[in-house]
């Protein structure tokens, strides 16, 4: 009889790939479907739920199969998650306020900080060129309308 290490923690991401594709696509059948030419508003969300499930059996199927050399989990990298976590949340909650462009300044600035390697100068020169990039693909290639510069910066 064969035994079967298991690489834990890539079993337990698989495990919250899987539960996460499952209550997202639960929520999606209580949508309209519709069929693949006349796509109802819970077909994406539905395919994108079950892609996540194959994604993450076949992450538990690798745990299972890379478990002899598995290394242990490391500490948690606590200044990513305070400063990545809060930058998407700080754009959606000034993008109409502030504007686009001081929004994500803003933002690629607070992202940049969370490691430790990026020196507070190359996070502004990082944040520059992303807002400049931005600003081109989103405002001019791509013509969405939005304000460049928000009300709250208006006088």
């Amino acid at each position: 009889m064969k035994s079967y290490n298991i690489d834990r923690t890539d079993a337990a991401a698989g495990g919250m790939f899987i539960l996460f594709g499952l209550f997202f696509g639960v929520q999606a059948l209580g949508l309209e479907l519709g069929t693949a030419f006349r796509m109802g508003p819970g077909f994406f969300p539905l395919v994108l739920a079950v892609v996540l499930i194959l994604f993450g059996a076949l992450i538990v199927f690798n745990a299972v199969k890379a478990a002899p050399g598995a290394e242990a989990p490391g500490a948690i990298a606590w200044r990513g998650l305070m400063f990545i976590l809060p930058a998407p949340i700080f754009f959606g909650l000034t993008v109409r306020g502030l504007g686009f462009i001081p929004s994500i300044f803003l933002t690629t600035l607070i992202a940049g900080l969370a490691s430790l390697k990026m020196r507070p100068l190359h996070a502004v020169g990082l944040a520059v060129a992303v807002t400049i990039f931005s600003t081109l693909v989103f405002s001019y290639a791509l013509g969405l309308p939005f304000r460049r510069i928000g009300p709250w910066l208006s006088f």
